[in-house]
């Protein structure tokens, strides 16, 4: 099936020992997290590779499982170490997951940078949702959640649950592993998310077991904080995370 437009992978190959990776969130585009990637592909080499069951149609996502989004992340991470000696991820929303699902495997990479990442959801139906599933097909989107009104995600107009279970299976995974991150890690949050709740930054923050930890509340942007107000000090804060670690 042909790809749609805004979900494509991005690539970007520098002079540099540094090699960053970008993941996108579940049900969003690669297109999200574009705006961190392209700044951070003027200095280091990024890879932004597009998740299965993303770009296609929302159903997709019904018929992919948690590992093999893993198995993209681990694709596109492999093809920075033929080019960097310096690995660092940073992701948004259930890219996040991803990127602790990879830290807590991977004593190599350097440095976490996490924007909003999903790790608990608070919601009444997710306890009947291995049930709910097998019988709804899909909820309401949960694209194009900013203040900026001038910015609008590219995301499926709808939620697939088969595929949300599957992102929660992985946050459970992840949950347990925590305290085997000991690398420096950088926590992006807003105070005001529709989407993932404010307890995950912290929950994440103080069960890491890395000494070199930040914890930065956003103010002015909503969940796809990549695209909203604060997309400048996260991009700037990242690289400054990046140069400082390195």
């Amino acid at each position: 099936m042909e790809l749609m437009k805004g979900w494509e992978p991005f690539s970007y190959t520098k002079k540099s020992d540094v090699g960053v990776l970008v993941l996108q969130g579940y049900t969003g585009s690669t297109s999200s997290v574009r705006p961190l990637g392209d700044y951070l592909g003027k200095f280091y080499n990024v890879e932004g590779p597009r998740l299965s069951g993303h770009g296609t149609r929302w159903q997709d996502l019904n018929r992919v499982h948690w590992e093999d989004w893993v198995a993209d992340a681990e694709t596109a991470l492999a093809l920075l170490k033929r080019r960097a000696k310096r690995i660092f991820i940073a992701g948004l929303s259930m890219g996040g997951t991803i990127s602790l699902y990879l830290a807590e495997r991977h004593r190599e990479i350097n440095g976490i940078v996490l924007v909003n990442h999903l790790l608990i959801l608070k919601n009444p139906l997710l306890p009947i949702l291995p049930i709910l599933k097998l019988i709804v097909p899909a909820v309401k989107a949960i694209a194009s959640d900013m203040m900026d009104p001038t910015q609008k995600e590219i995301g499926y107009d709808h939620t697939p649950l088969k595929g949300l279970a599957e992102t929660m299976k992985m946050a459970s995974i992840v949950k347990r592993g925590l305290a085997d991150i000991r690398k420096p890690i950088l926590i992006f949050k807003s105070k005001d998310d529709h989407v993932v709740p404010v307890d995950g930054a912290p929950y994440t923050y103080e069960r890491v077991s890395s000494r070199d930890k930040e914890l930065v509340w956003l103010t002015n942007s909503r969940h796809v904080a990549t695209m909203d107000y604060d997309k400048t000090i996260i991009m700037e804060r990242t690289r400054g995370f990046i140069e400082r670690v390195g």
